[in-house]
């Protein structure tokens, strides 16, 4: 039963994404950078940290 609800979900999220690409290209791109923002920060700050366990986390 659960797989097949996260099938669904899956389908959901997959139709609502080509929707906004339809719809509103310039609007998903907008998301995409978005989101390369939010990886590119996050492994930023991964790297931060263990700079600063390898410092002696002084």
């Amino acid at each position: 039963m659960a797989v097949q609800g996260k099938k669904i979900a899956v389908y959901v999220l997959v139709v609502f994404v080509l929707y906004v690409i339809i719809t509103d290209p310039e609007k998903a791109a907008d998301y995409v950078q978005i989101g390369f923002e939010g990886v590119s920060t996050a492994a930023q700050s991964i790297g931060d940290f263990f700079t600063w366990i390898a410092d002696g986390a002084a």
